[in-house]
């Protein structure tokens, strides 16, 4: 039977996301800030969020700007299913529109914010940028239908940083700064920046994580002309020749250790540090780590943005694997109040001050003017990002599950490949099998 985005929440479909999300890891994220139209001043929002979505001084800068008290509630999915099944759900809750927003909007959890942009002065559907299309649904694909949420900033996480310095030690020409290398060119550069000293590595030539390993494979999938998913996205198939040659270009990555990978944990946990540190070459995390080069006067002006990889004969896109952002449950009892929160936090004050520091693609297009640019380096690397907003699309992600079940599944059989102990067609038979199980429970709770 056909998922309808707006079927009735019972419990049984609703108690559904705790089944999924008991195996999950914790998905990394971005935070976020912003202001507008509809009442609430007075009035008390709870926002479950994490822990640096939003501070102490944004909380007090609401209470003044729009008069709103906020509550946080630290992000958790059993308590969001505990608040929510008790009928005492969060006005706000974080997510990540990529993966998050057809798997709740599946399961009929989240308001349909169509009417409430309608009417917006702040936030206009026609400055909304195309990213805001993670956030829709319309029962089958994302991309279309009703707006769920909306995306605080966004990165082309497939595009990434470089550092010239590192690249003039090996002696390695620089990426173009509009047309994209292949894949397998990025990773023959990896392999060439790659320093090592009595066996340990010093300097990793390259990162090729993404947000999240299975929506990093789904936009590798497209990139090589095909999917992971099949039409309906009930199923995973690592077997077709496209889904195949992202798998294994991802595994062939990991298996020659030029990079951070499960098997080769990065000690600092994340890109940011390692790459300031000058120990990191390339680092995928597109525009959004501008935020942190751009505070680094000293690696600043060495740092530079390249377009996404391509495979050869394949698809030129450019995705963004997070837009992280807020949606309002369609159980919350303040839903104007979290609406004017909304408003803000996504249209105002807050977005105003991350789009200055370069954490992030503005989602508003009247906000990119306040994109740093003040220096060389600056206006060099908005060129490039400039160039590849044409390239942006949307890359459905299944409802059927969540992306962190996916990953702890993935995180299981992997490694093996990785080490070199499993062959590429027995890892994608292994990943279709436990993956299609968990989706198939999936699909028969949401109905």
């Amino acid at each position: 039977m056909r998922t309808h985005a707006r079927a009735p929440v019972s419990r049984r479909r609703f108690l559904a996301l705790g089944g999924t999300a008991a195996a999950t890891a914790a998905l990394g994220g971005c935070a976020l800030p912003v202001a507008g139209s509809v009442g609430g001043s007075g009035e008390t929002v709870t926002v479950m969020a994490k822990a640096d979505d939003i501070s102490t001084d944004l909380i007090r800068q609401a209470q003044k700007d729009i008069g709103i008290k906020i509550n946080t509630v630290l992000y958790s999915t059993s308590k969001l299913i505990a608040m929510m099944t008790n009928g005492n759900p969060p006005d706000l809750v974080r997510g990540v529109g990529a993966v998050d927003a057809p798997y709740f909007a599946a399961r009929g959890v989240m308001e349909n914010l169509d009417p409430y942009f309608a009417k917006s002065r702040v936030l206009r559907p026609d400055d909304l940028d195309p990213v805001n299309d993670l956030w829709r649904y319309d029962g089958r694909t994302q991309g279309k239908g009703p707006r769920y949420g909306m995306a605080k900033d966004f990165s082309q996480d497939s595009m990434y940083w470089y550092n010239t310095a590192l690249f003039d030690q090996a002696g390695v020409d620089y990426p173009s700064e509009l047309e994209p290398v292949t894949f397998d060119e990025w990773l023959d550069k990896a392999k060439r920046l790659t320093r090592r000293k009595n066996g340990a590595i010093t300097v990793f030539g390259g990162s090729y994580n993404g947000v999240l390993t299975p929506n990093l494979l789904a936009s590798l999938a497209v990139a090589a002309g095909g999917s992971i998913f099949t039409e309906d996205f009930s199923r995973v198939d690592f077997t077709t020749p496209e889904a195949r040659k992202a798998l294994g270009w991802y595994i062939d990555y990991c298996r020659t250790k030029v990079g951070p990978s499960i098997i080769q944990p990065d000690p600092n946990a994340w890109d940011g540090p390692t790459f300031q540190a000058d120990r990191l070459a390339m680092s995928n995390s597109g525009y959004w780590l501008g935020g942190l080069i751009n505070t680094d006067t000293k690696l600043a002006p060495l740092s530079r943005l390249a377009p996404a990889p391509v495979f050869e004969g394949g698809r030129r896109i450019s995705p963004c694997q997070a837009g992280t952002g807020f949606w309002i449950p369609s159980k919350s009892h303040h839903k104007d109040a979290a609406w004017r929160v909304f408003e803000w936090f996504f249209g105002e004050a807050p977005a105003k001050a991350r789009a200055s520091g370069g954490w992030g693609i503005p989602t508003l297009k009247s906000l990119r003017s306040l994109m740093p640019a003040q220096e060389s380096y600056q206006k060099r690397v908005l060129k490039v990002q400039e160039a590849e907003l044409k390239h942006f699309s949307v890359i459905a992600f299944t409802p059927y599950a969540s992306a962190d079940s996916l990953l702890a599944l993935f995180n299981q059989i992997a490694p093996a490949a990785m080490n070199g102990e499993m062959s590429l067609d027995t890892l994608a038979g292994h990943l279709n099998s436990v993956m299609n199980d968990q989706l198939k429970r999936g699909k028969e709770q949401v109905g």
